[in-house]
């Protein structure tokens, strides 16, 4: 492996996460999401009824940090909160129909921004990242397992 390609892959993943995150920042919903709050919200989407304790051990933050941005989200009507039947002490966690309808308007706008970025870059480019989405999926899991293991 080229010394240089660990460092040169995760600086070019981190600037692009970064300058989608900054771009999608600016549309026209209010009040912003920060990205902790986007990524709670898709993951309950992806898994409605999730526990906090399951959601926060799935993204890799503290129990309190989880509490807190559901605190928020409750709050702000993007998230709702109910009892778990089997555990009177724990909540299951659902998307609000406003919330939802946010996700599908950020999920539209990423698409359209990355998109367009795509469409300008040559057919050899989009061809280089078409045949990479594999091995970065696979990249993706591997980091997951690890983070999983630890």
């Amino acid at each position: 492996m080229e010394p240089d390609l660990p460092e040169e892959l995760a600086d070019a993943l981190v600037r692009i996460h970064r300058l989608v995150r900054r771009r999608l920042r600016g549309g026209p919903t209010a009040p912003r999401l920060r990205g902790a709050e986007v990524e709670l919200l898709r993951l309950v989407e992806g898994r409605p009824g999730i526990g906090i304790s399951e959601a926060a051990r799935t993204l890799h933050l503290a129990d309190n940090s989880v509490s807190t941005l559901v605190n928020q989200l409750v709050r702000d009507g993007h998230l709702l909160r109910e009892t778990d039947p089997a555990d009177r002490r724990a909540a299951r966690l659902l998307l609000t129909d406003a919330a939802g309808k946010r996700l599908a308007d950020w999920r539209r706008r990423r698409t359209e921004l990355v998109g367009r970025q795509v469409s300008r870059l040559d057919e050899a480019d989009r061809e280089a990242l078409r045949a990479a989405l594999p091995a970065l999926r696979a990249l993706a899991v591997a980091l997951h397992e690890e983070a999983e293991e630890t």
